[in-house]
């Protein structure tokens, strides 16, 4: 009987062995982390979800805030004056200290007379003014004597009289009827008037005034450029069409623009093409018409280099034959004992100079003032 207990004894033992060992190989061991707190690279991958198919939708797309142009602030009149006056009188000195020279001998000599005479055909004002000059000047020094002042305050006199203080010099940026005044700004290319466009702008808004641009002169790109170079320097809309459209069209658009919007001033660029006098003025024509069928022009600006001389006499005797010229620009006139031109474009178009330009910078155009204008050219 003991060997019987003996195997049943061994029979349980193996049965337990058996059991143990299938409850052990059910078991999976942990995986080991290691100290640097990695997961052992013999991990099984990770249970996934299921994958969902969803539509692509892309994230919209975030543009970078867009600064707003910084706009320049204009001189104000009185300050752009001011400063304009003392580049003249830098710039046109000699010629009026070398009249007074002249004038202040001991004896008016008929060399002396002619010498005079020379320096002012020099300073372009023309023949038939220094003659009148010379004549008022020797009536008044040599017959009246010391009765007659100071040489000095009877050339100022001569001289502002030639300049014409009487002429209206105000510049007619206002329209009628709630419409928005038109300024027609011509003269040949180079002679700055895309700039003084600009600079016109520059103005008007230092007297808070609302102003638009129009970009007629379409044949030249670096114009229409400009302009909207000058528009956002300015803060004032600019409308333009594109290289070679019909400049016509481009005025037309600006000033419909202007009288729908309600602005203060319209001012219009316009092509400035010479070899072709018949050309020049049917266009020029055409753009005044088709304007004037949504405002009246109040003004038509003639630009003149100031340098030119008498080829800006040539100059200005085509455009007062193409349209009404109302008023002149001169540039440039820094820099020149030329400033006798002013005399002269006036009594060959009998339209006052209302502006001048003594420099390239934005605020270098101010109101022509004819005594202003002497007393710089006399120091």
């Amino acid at each position: 009987m003991e060997w019987l207990y003996l195997v049943i004894g061994i029979a349980v033992l193996l049965v337990a062995a058996v059991v143990g060992l299938v409850t052990t190989r059910g078991r999976r061991t942990p995986p080991s982390v290691p100290p640097g707190g990695g997961t052992d690279v013999l991990e099984a991958p990770p249970v996934q979800a299921p994958l969902v198919e969803t539509p692509l939708v892309e994230p919209p797309l975030v543009e970078p805030p867009v600064e707003a142009p910084v706009r320049e602030k204009p001189e104000s009149t009185k300050s752009r004056l001011v400063r304009l006056r003392e580049r003249l009188a830098g710039s046109q000195g000699g010629f009026g200290r070398g009249l007074l020279a002249l004038l202040s001998r001991d004896r008016l000599d008929e060399d002396t007379w002619e010498s005079i005479e020379d320096l002012l055909l020099t300073a372009d004002i023309g023949v038939a003014p220094t003659q009148q000059v010379v004549d008022n000047l020797r009536t008044r020094l040599r017959v009246d004597g010391s009765e007659a002042g100071d040489p000095r305050a009877v050339l100022r006199d001569e001289l502002i009289t030639l300049v014409d203080p009487t002429m209206d010099r105000r510049l007619k940026v206002s329209g009628v009827d709630g419409k928005p005044g038109v300024v027609l700004v011509v003269g040949v290319n180079g002679a700055g008037k895309t700039t003084t466009v600009g600079k016109i702008a520059r103005i008007l808004v230092a007297e808070d005034r609302s102003v638009t641009l129009g970009a007629a002169d379409t044949f030249r790109a670096a114009a229409v450029d400009q302009l909207a170079t000058w528009g956002e320097r300015v803060g004032v809309e600019v409308i333009r069409g594109a290289e070679g459209t019909d400049p016509a069209s481009v005025a037309f658009e600006a000033v419909k623009h202007g009288v729908d919007a309600g602005v203060d001033t319209v001012i219009v660029d316009t092509a400035g093409r010479l070899q072709n006098k018949q050309g020049l003025m049917d266009e020029l024509g055409k753009v005044k018409r088709v304007i004037e069928k949504q405002a009246e022009v109040t003004e038509v600006l003639l630009v003149l280099d100031a340098t030119t001389g008498q080829n800006g006499l040539i100059q200005a005797r085509v455009f007062r034959e193409v349209v009404d010229v109302t008023g002149i620009v001169l540039t440039k006139l820094d820099g020149s004992a030329k400033g006798g031109i002013v005399v002269a474009v006036q009594r060959e178009l009998g339209v006052p100079v209302k502006l001048v330009g003594l420099g390239e910078g934005p605020d270098d155009l101010a109101p022509f003032d004819a005594a202003a204008f002497v007393d710089a050219l006399l120091g």
